[in-house]
């Protein structure tokens, strides 16, 4: 397949490969934050053929895995009551809430629908208008010019039925967090490359600036993240802390103006809540005073929920890279892609389902840990970090 297989070069992979062999003389942890980058490593062994003393840290960089738990809740909410129509991705409809999820609200009765754009769901609006259409806004900087077109389009067509359920993140403040944290042991980051095509690079120069890593902006085949490994490990080896763009087919360093323009339009920047992690200042985007009549969470009146994470999900630490999924005591026992404790097992993109999916399930993984020179991380220990961190 064009511009799929010339990424899949297995003889230009091997020379990636021997340059990353041959740079890297001390350890160093890396961190790919997008959850498909997670894929693309694990699915094609990335992370097994580099030197045993350069580890891959998995990020949080997944939208479904760090929708809170109580924004599940709240569309579970809104989705149960009489004359709802819910939209959704598909991927939300497994995503564990408090007890239940919204394949459950749909057979219990609930009018539950899938759709593949926003816009699917405005269209839904359109052809109903005696009921209250609403459609979950959730992701990173990737959706959000989307949802902000469907929200302008809503005002511009006065489709006053429509509503956005908003739980978008922004990927820098994470960053931030993450460097901030106490056991943070992240010292490069490989960034999401669609991020950056929408919103270029121009938050991270300060950000490799002040915690004096490399930043490399990477792709998602597997020479884009061999070629994002290569360029970060070589910063590092000589003392650098630069942002680099490895995916210049994609990202250009303004990002991309019109979707900029129309998120500037209908968003504001918020706190928000990361599941399993905690509240980042500024991490979010809410809608503007001017769209907040489209805003569900205020037409349905449903700011508070309370809500409980199951005690023996440890999704919390593998969005911290503090353990890896086959580390958790449940991992591939009492939590599975049919029987998921928390989101990280559930999403397409999350680091939990990526290690079940390409059969990670190594028993005994803690004592690869600590013949790695890291000490086993015990169950629990997220209280204690997210008491201590920014991240908590």
């Amino acid at each position: 397949m064009k511009y799929i297989d010339e990424f899949h070069d297995p003889a230009l992979a091997r020379r990636l490969l021997d340059d990353i062999h041959t740079t890297v003389t001390r350890p160093w942890a890396l961190m790919e934050v997008c959850g498909g980058q997670t894929h693309s490593i694990i699915r094609h062994g990335i992370d097994q053929l580099l030197p045993d003393s350069l580890e891959l840290i998995h990020g949080p960089g997944c939208p479904v895995c760090v929708t809170p738990l109580e924004m599940i809740d709240k569309a579970l909410e809104i989705a149960s009551r009489p004359g709802v129509i819910f939209c959704s991705f598909g991927d939300m409809l497994r995503v564990p809430g408090t007890g239940r999820d919204l394949f459950q609200v749909k057979s219990a009765g609930g009018d539950v629908r899938v759709v593949y754009s926003p816009l699917d769901a405005l269209d839904v609006a359109r052809r109903n208008p005696d009921r209250e259409v609403v459609f979950f806004g959730i992701g990173f900087e990737t959706t959000a010019p989307a949802n902000a077109m469907t929200v302008h389009e809503a005002r511009r067509l006065g489709i006053a039925n429509f509503s956005l359920l908003v739980s978008h993140v922004r990927v820098p403040p994470a960053v931030e967090a993450i460097m901030r944290a106490p056991h943070c042991r992240v010292q490069g980051f490989l960034a999401a490359g669609h991020v950056c095509s929408v919103m270029g690079t121009e938050e991270y120069p300060a950000l490799a600036e002040r915690y004096r890593v490399p930043i490399v902006v990477t792709g998602f085949e597997p020479l884009d993240i061999l070629e994002g490994v290569r360029r970060a490990v070589r910063q590092l080896e000589r003392g650098e802390h630069r942002v680099e763009n490895a995916y210049p087919r994609a990202v250009r360093e303004a990002g991309n103006a019109p979707a900029l323009a129309r998120i500037e339009e209908v968003f504001e920047v918020t706190d928000r809540s990361w599941r399993g992690i905690g509240t980042i200042p500024d991490s979010g985007w809410r809608l503007s005073d001017a769209f907040r009549a489209y805003d569900a969470e205020h037409r349905f009146e449903v700011g508070d929920v309370r809500t409980a994470e199951p005690a023996a999900c440890r999704s919390g630490e593998v969005l911290q890279g503090l353990i890896k999924p086959h580390e958790c005591e449940a991992f591939g026992t009492r939590c599975t892609p049919r029987t998921p404790l928390g989101a990280t097992m559930v999403s397409s993109e999350g680091a939990c389902a990526a290690y079940y999916l390409y059969r990670r399930l190594t028993p005994g993984a803690p004592a690869a840990r600590e013949a790695a020179g890291r000490e086993p991380v015990p169950a629990g220990a997220t209280d204690a970090v997210k008491e201590a961190s920014p991240l908590g």
